[in-house]
């Protein structure tokens, strides 16, 4: 392949813009300095209280109630805001024992309870910032500027000033500012951030280029379709920040389970001290029951999920959505452009004794030229793809629900149904096989020539997407207004469980319905304005990237790369998101159970139970940091028509 000739013609101006003074430079910190000093003041002081230092000079307790007062400030300030707007929060919790502990004297543990919570709460926002800094991540992979062709001047001018309509020029290297088509040039772009392809894809005039995928060689041209936030990439970025936004329904069960932690850690505080009259062991009681890896894991989780599947080209609308995602266990699908293209092409060709499927393939070619039918374009692309010369007819007549009459040269033809040709009293033999596709019947100056067969070509990746469904234990069934025959033998070929054919857009809406009142949890995956109520009504509507803005809009998810293998992904991920907010669940409460059991019978000291809560918060949330790790999700690879895991 010969390399793209440059765009740039060299009468014209390149115009450079101003340098603009200094920049903008985040630095993202472990720890604020006031953090940090608050933690050296309480070092300094529990070290101080633990070797009896300065005991002669200062009383244990004013080293102790001053460390406290400034290094726990930001714990009893955040409980006193909670429980001003009537919430039970751990900081309330944290507070009380601390404060507790401070009553009988124990400055040292007091200190040292606040240090692990401080510690905890810093590590806890790294960890979170580490989901948020995708979003930054995503943000500052589009170039700030580009190079734009406006009255035959180049100028290299900031995003936010490019609009539609503008031509923009990528060289080798360059990551794409806009969405839009190529209008001049030749390359392969590496896409992979948006439609998660690994392998670069050939682009050419006309073809579709979106924004933050990245040209690998060729210089290109690109029209301006949109830009910012309309962008695929833009539409990435806004499913991640939804992630913030949203509350999933598990969000409300974390907060909620978190404020009956708290009550249930006082009443069996109150339990214990009433029983034993330690108060050590009521304290210690107070300090390990632990919520804040519920609450703080939930989010996490939730964000880790959506960001992973906006890199995977899928984007999610919501935590609430991710959610929903994740149970479901019936996948419907639309036949034309979700499980094929969308575009009729030609799949066979049937002759009459004595023709030639050349000249039959010319003249049905010539015959339906001016035809606008998508069956039409199907039979020229198919001469077109042979290099038959295709011949424009001197006369043409179009009969509504038949075909075509055509004259081309000397030979008078027709194409079209079995109407068409009886009509004119041609006989037409019946056929040995079935055709799964649309059957066009051509017929030369009164003779049967032979059967076209057109039939919109299933997706590749649909096979094994359907495979993979199953092994997961999701039913799928296939919905579409194509006839019989053909959703028969689409179904047969993929596997799928069950399909109904002739359907209107009422009748598909009406069969989610039946199953979403059965208490299914329904995903409804389509790409046309006929799906739009379908998807709407689904437990979870899924538009294919292609499809209508109308289809889109009515999703609550959107596949950009229009490749099914990536809703098997995306479902795997939501599950696996619901399954490590269920393991933190359970985890919480069997540690809480035994902790507080523990204390209450005196195995814990205030010590203990201070590093088992902080301990166990810790763990819980590196549980949900596994979703914002590439390597913890093994992608599933296309091998010999099967869906195969990756290696982690």
């Amino acid at each position: 392949m010969s390399a793209a000739q440059p765009l740039s013609p060299s009468h014209e101006t390149v115009h450079m813009p101003a340098k603009t003074k200094g920049g903008d430079v985040h630095h993202d910190r472990a720890f604020e300095p006031l953090a940090l000093l608050r933690l050296g003041i309480g070092v300094i002081g529990a070290t101080i209280l633990w070797f009896g230092l300065l005991s002669d000079q200062i009383p244990p307790a004013w080293i102790g109630i001053g460390c406290l007062m400034f290094s726990g400030w930001p714990i009893f300030h955040e409980a006193v805001e909670n429980l001003l707007i009537r919430r039970m929060t751990m900081e309330l919790s944290m507070s009380i024992a601390i404060i507790s502990a401070a009553a009988i004297s124990e400055y040292f543990t007091a200190l040292v309870v606040s240090l692990f919570v401080l510690i905890a709460e810093e590590l806890e926002h790294i960890t979170l910032s580490r989901g948020r800094t995708a979003i930054k991540d995503l943000v500052d992979f589009i170039p700030p500027e580009a190079r734009v062709r406006r009255n035959a001047i180049i100028e290299i001018i900031a995003i936010e000033e490019i609009v539609p309509g503008d031509a923009v020029l990528l060289s080798p290297g360059e990551k794409a500012p806009v969405d839009g088509r190529v209008i001049a040039g030749h390359s392969y772009m590496d896409q992979s951030r948006i439609t998660g392809e690994s392998m670069p894809a050939e682009k050419s005039v006309d073809s579709l280029i979106y924004a933050g995928s990245i040209n690998q060689m060729g210089t290109l041209e690109i029209l301006v379709e949109r830009v910012g936030r309309d962008t695929s990439f833009g539409r990435i970025i806004e499913a991640v920040e939804a992630a913030e936004q949203t509350r999933a329904p598990v969000q409300k069960i974390a907060d909620q389970l978190a404020g009956y932690l708290v009550y249930f850690s006082f009443a069996a505080a109150a339990l214990t001290f009433w029983l034993t009259r330690d108060l050590r062991d009521t304290i210690s009681v107070i300090i390990v029951a632990g919520a804040c890896g519920i609450a703080a894991g939930t989010t996490l989780a939730i964000l880790g999920g959506i960001g992973r599947a906006a890199r995977l080209g899928s984007i999610i609308k919501g935590g609430i959505h991710l959610e929903t995602l994740g149970r479901i266990d019936t996948v419907i699908l639309d036949k034309t452009g979700t499980l094929t293209f969308g575009e009729p092409r030609m799949c066979g060709l049937s002759l009459a004794d004595g023709f030639d499927a050349d000249k039959v393939l010319a003249l049905a070619a010539s015959a339906e030229l001016h035809s606008e039918h998508p069956l039409a374009r199907a039979v020229i692309l198919a001469a077109q793809e042979r290099n038959i010369s295709i011949i424009e007819p001197s006369a043409f007549s179009y009969q509504l629900g038949r075909g075509i009459t055509a004259t081309v040269g000397p030979h008078i033809l027709r194409v079209g149904n079995r109407k068409l040709l009886t009509e004119a009293n041609i006989s037409v033999p019946e056929r040995q096989t079935v055709s799964t596709g649309s059957d066009i019947l051509v017929a030369i100056d009164n003779c049967f020539a032979g059967h076209i067969d057109v039939a919109d070509h299933v997706r590749p990746e649909a096979a094994a997407a359907m495979q993979a469904f199953a092994d997961m234990g999701v039913k799928t069934v296939l919905l579409t207004g194509d006839i019989e025959t053909v959703a028969q033998q689409v179904a047969k070929t993929l596997n799928i469980a069950d399909y109904r054919a002739d359907l209107l857009p009422e009748d598909k809406l009406a069969y989610v319905r039946a199953l979403v009142s059965q208490k299914h949890a329904v995903a409804m995956v389509g790409d046309g304005v006929n799906d739009a109520p379908a998807l709407s009504a689904a437990t979870i509507g899924i538009a294919m990237g292609s499809g209508t803005d109308i289809a889109k809009e009515s999703a609550q998810v959107v596949l950009i790369g229009n490749d099914l293998l990536k809703l098997v992904e995306t479902i795997r991920i939501a599950r696996q998101t619901r399954s490590i907010i269920w393991q933190n669940f359970v985890g919480t409460l069997l540690v809480d159970a035994i902790g507080i059991g523990m204390a209450a019978f005196g195995y814990l000291n205030p010590l203990l139970a201070a590093f088992i809560h902080v301990g166990s918060e810790l763990l819980f949330l590196s549980n949900s940091a596994r979703l914002l790790t590439l390597e913890q999700i093994t992608p599933l690879t296309r091998k010999n028509g099967s869906v195969v895991q990756q290696e982690a």
